[in-house]
């Protein structure tokens, strides 16, 4: 399929052809992207909360009361979860939350992704992103004409210094190298912008895995 290229000025840099394999797919499966997202999220959590366990309270454990004759529930430690000061039970632990997909998995749920912007009409190509100063102002009018309110912008193999200091303090603007292309960001994003590098490195890391 074709798709036409524009600079940052909107003016049109011609045509580029998008791989079918990677951005036609029609029949966009959502259950991949949840899975995708899902995975995504959780293994970017922290997994830092923590709860005093038995062994971690310093109460006494001295059996309180003798067993028998009290007329009350026989306890032998103030640590136990029913008394006031005493560990909680089955209180959550550091932990990871992350947990395995697998790689085909994850690649077809990138493609959908990327498909379902082209079907939705949101993909934009541009020639590359750069700018001569790092002017967040202007570059954010530009963004304004060009009507992107909140996009993603895959910039090719690095961002360029001057553009990612321009953009990076616009509310909902998100810059990043091919090797950031995720899910999550995609979907996120009202406008996916990509510039030809990108477009290119992204159909031959494809390419490279259906050879492999």
């Amino acid at each position: 399929m074709k798709l036409s290229v524009i600079k940052l000025d909107g003016k049109a840099a011609g045509d580029v052809e998008l791989s079918d394999a990677v951005f036609g797919i029609s029949d966009i499966r959502g259950d991949l992207l949840a899975r995708y997202v899902n995975w995504q999220l959780a293994k970017r959590r922290a997994g830092t909360h923590k709860v005093q366990t038995r062994n971690e309270n310093s109460r006494t454990g001295k059996k309180m009361y003798k067993q028998k004759g009290t007329g009350g529930a026989r306890h032998g430690s103030r640590r136990a979860p029913q008394f006031v000061g005493g560990s909680r039970a089955f209180g959550p632990v550091v932990r990871d939350h992350g947990y395995s997909l697998p790689k085909k998995v994850r690649a077809l749920a990138l493609r959908h992704a990327l498909s379902s912007k082209v079907k939705a009409g949101d993909l934009v190509v541009v020639d590359s992103v750069s700018v001569k100063e790092a002017k967040t102002a202007s570059l954010r009018e530009t963004f304004g004409k060009l009507g992107w309110t909140k996009a993603l912008i895959i910039a090719g193999p690095e961002v360029e210094t001057n553009f990612g200091l321009a953009a990076r303090n616009i509310p909902h603007i998100d810059v990043l190298p091919n090797a950031g292309l995720n899910v999550y960001d995609i979907l996120r994003a009202d406008k996916l912008v990509l510039t030809k590098a990108a477009v290119e490195a992204i159909e031959a890391r494809f390419a490279e895995k259906e050879a492999a």
